[in-house]
């Protein structure tokens, strides 16, 4: 059974590591301990960055997400965006990530919040389709980005 629920700042060390996880299996990148430990951390200090939401199966977190918040001045609200998304090998195509999309989903509808997004990278066949399959598309926008080296 899969558990979706809101993280603590317990979770902290755990999702630490699925970013640095992440980093390394989605970009090669080798991500600075002291730099994520601090942006994580950054994230329980202040809500108004984001909140992190973790599923816990078989008595340990297996995966996590940050939702942080998008202003739309079209719609008068919030637009949230699916952030850091990591699920650990072993859970993968298990559902993890379809029951934190609905538990998520879930909160937004109830207040009111205009919509989810979430950027994925160009070549992730398989994060595609799976968000396809969850009424997800991409037909509108394209992202471009410049970020510090």
């Amino acid at each position: 059974m899969i558990v979706v629920r809101k993280a603590s700042p317990s979770d902290a060390p755990v999702i630490k590591g699925f970013q640095q996880k992440m980093a390394l299996e989605t970009e090669k990148i080798t991500l600075d301990p002291d730099a994520v430990t601090k942006g994580v951390n950054a994230v329980f200090l202040d809500q108004s960055r984001g909140q992190y939401y973790v599923a816990v199966a078989e008595g340990k977190v297996v995966a996590s997400l940050l939702i942080t918040y998008e202003w739309s001045d079209w719609r008068n609200r919030n637009v949230w965006w699916f952030q850091s998304v990591y699920v650990i090998p072993e859970f993968r195509r298990k559902g993890v990530f379809r029951k934190m999309y609905n538990h998520i989903r879930n909160l937004a509808e109830v207040q009111g919040i205009a919509g989810l997004r979430l950027y994925v990278e160009t070549k992730n066949t398989v994060a595609r389709r799976t968000y396809e399959v969850l009424g997800m598309t991409s037909e509108h926008y394209s992202f471009y980005e410049w970020m510090r080296e």
